[in-house]
């Protein structure tokens, strides 16, 4: 198993040093989210002060950009890091594509297969030099220069993972993708039972047989004594509770019988009581979605609960190398690294 780290770019003239720490570590991945800034301008800083280590999006979302910017965004990042981007993809949902993005919101599982063959279509042109000819319902393409095609590249063959819950997008990755983000929100009977089954179906509807590579950011419960443990499992709950209560990942609670929590959790959201969701979520719950254990077991607990399951791991927070705790942390996933 891989160990990775998620950095949040607050700010993107730190983004070079930061990743530098990542691959001093010794660290197999960074990943940027997008959140309030770019996922992409990071990676340009990363891929220029480190060596070794693979550059990410974990994830970038889809829909509001075009695949031409996309894959042209891509194929520079992975020239630029010669060969270690991975093109990290996310639909997001309605509400944002539509009013925070004002992008087109489609059947998301069909469009995300469009997209994902328009990317495609557009590198092979890129390196090749043969004409662009996409058709679809959501994307077409049928008119590249050769002074707006980059030139054919080594690296051209671009990682790309999907972000998901459902077995809808497990079954597209399976067909589709390199690889795959497992949501922070699932458990392992969740991934073993329900989600690995269908990245299978998608891979044999296919007929491929390469492996599809599985990567999780992992809920964790952790701290250097009883407050800091105790603060730790709060913020964990209601992480949990803030996914529980959302319809998609609904599947999720059902394989486990905890479905009665929606209609409490949705009551107390309709009353605006974000702060009391937290107490919903138990201590059986957050023991099955997360890992417990002391900042130095805390990557050795995950590596052996995620062993066969995972190929690439890290925690659900960002990386920050100055933090006290969470310097042990690293420390010890470093030398988790090497087993």
């Amino acid at each position: 198993m891989k160990f990775d780290v998620t950095v949040f770019a607050d700010d993107l003239n730190q983004s070079g040093l930061i990743a530098q720490a990542v691959e001093e570590y010794g660290f197999d991945g960074l990943w940027v989210a997008e959140a309030a800034h770019n996922p992409f301008l990071p990676l340009a800083h990363a891929s220029l002060a480190t060596e070794r280590i693979s550059l990410g999006t974990a994830i970038a979302v889809a829909f509001p950009r075009s695949p031409m910017i996309m894959a042209q965004t891509a194929w520079d990042l992975a020239a630029l890091s010669r060969g270690r981007f991975i093109l990290g993809l996310g639909t997001q949902i309605k509400p944002h594509i539509a009013k925070r993005f004002s992008a087109t919101w489609g059947k998301p599982l069909k469009q995300l297969r469009e997209y994902i063959e328009s990317l495609r279509a557009i590198w092979r042109s890129y390196q090749t030099g043969d004409d662009l000819n996409y058709q679809g319902e959501y994307y077409r393409f049928s008119h590249l220069t050769p002074f707006a095609s980059p030139a054919p590249m080594p690296d051209h063959q671009i990682p790309i993972y999907i972000a998901g819950v459902n077995t809808g997008l497990a079954k597209l990755a399976g067909e589709l993708c390199d690889g795959f983000h497992v949501h922070s929100f699932h458990t392992p009977k969740y991934l073993r039972e329900v989600l690995l089954p269908a990245f299978g179906t998608g891979r044999e509807a296919a007929g491929r047989s390469d492996r599809l590579m599985l990567s999780c950011a992992v809920f964790v419960v952790t701290g250097e004594d009883e407050a800091a443990v105790e603060a730790s499992k709060q913020l964990t709950k209601s992480q949990i509770a803030f996914y529980a209560s959302t319809p998609s990942y609904s599947k999720v609670l059902e394989l486990h019988g905890w479905t009665d929590l929606i209609p409490r959790l949705n009551a107390l959201l309709r009353r605006n009581r974000w702060s009391e969701m937290h107490s919903l979520i138990s201590d059986d719950m957050l023991e099955t979605f997360a890992v417990i254990a002391p900042p130095d077991e805390l990557p050795y607990r995950l590596r052996e609960r995620y062993s066969g399951l995972l190929d690439r791991a890290g925690f659900y927070f960002p990386f920050e190398p100055a933090e006290g705790t969470k310097q042990t942390i690293w420390r010890h996933a470093s030398e988790a690294v090497g087993h």
